[in-house]
């Protein structure tokens, strides 16, 4: 006889950072309270992060700043002075593509202004709650950028990657073992992403999705590659470790060498 034993799962979603974020575990202890309180640590340490680094709360760390570049009381802060940190080390990466020193304020002008890093790098951090869960398939899914593990000889996680034209139709269906998944474009915000080269908003791209090790290199790339333009995939061919696709403002779809989709709805 053959028996198929299912795998018991479960997901908890909640509104932080100004998104929906969600938890998709799958294993044998889904129910319990110890996993369920593992679970609302990472929901707390979001909270916690957004606390210091929204720019929308002018109470946290960031919104005191008003844009201003972290001076030395700021960065006495251990997770400030990381994330400042981090800000120049994805400026050097990306030749300048991601640049969060003089972008578009909440209330109006131009400062520093770290969310396009601190999303990846916050999922990131607080997905190590999880980490030791043994016997559990983790999926973190933070608006849409996706944090993955699964357990030796488990099934991959399925992830789609939406049309930004027609975001009920997915350009392609990966299926990951571990790993990360992020998606920058205009599809949702509008044409959000500033070119840190002449000021304006990006719009020579429409999407691009970078799957790769770490979600918050993968975040980061995406958002440079949109900013960046005409000859983003290129540049994101040269990028070890990740692949990417890429949807530019005609709808032309195309990938770099080593993408682990298959199945694009609409021809390069």
């Amino acid at each position: 006889m053959n028996l198929t034993v299912e795998i018991d799962r479960r997901a908890w979603v909640v509104q932080v950072m100004g998104l929906p974020v969600s938890v998709h575990l799958r294993g044998p202890e889904v129910r319990t309270d110890a996993v369920a309180e593992r679970v609302e640590r990472v929901f707390a340490e979001l909270r916690e992060l957004d606390a210091v680094f929204s720019t929308y709360r002018p109470e946290s760390v960031l919104g005191r700043l008003g844009g201003a570049p972290p001076g030395p009381t700021a960065t006495a802060d251990p997770l400030v002075r990381e994330v400042v940190t981090l800000c120049e080390e994805a400026r050097a990466r990306t030749g300048g593509w991601f640049d969060t020193r003089r972008l578009p304020l909440p209330g109006g002008g131009v400062g520093f202004d770290p969310s396009g890093l601190v999303k990846g790098w916050a999922v990131q951090r607080a997905a190590r709650w999880l980490a030791d869960l043994d016997g559990h398939d983790r999926c973190l899914n933070a608006g849409g950028d996706v944090l993955l593990r699964t357990g030796p000889g488990r099934p991959s996680w399925r992830v789609g990657v939406e049309d930004p034209d027609h975001p009920e139709r997915l350009l392609d269906v990966l299926e990951l073992e571990r790993g990360a998944v992020a998606t920058s474009g205009t599809a949702r915000r509008g044409a959000h992403i500033t070119d840190p080269r002449s000021g304006r908003p990006a719009e020579a791209v429409r999407s691009v999705t970078v799957v790769g090790p770490e979600l918050l290199w993968a975040d980061v790339y995406a958002t440079a590659a949109v900013a960046r333009g005409a000859d983003a995939l290129d540049w994101l061919a040269t990028l070890d470790g990740y692949a990417a696709l890429l949807v530019d403002a005609t709808g032309r779809v195309a990938a770099t060498p080593g993408w682990p989709g298959g199945r694009m709805l609409r021809a390069a």
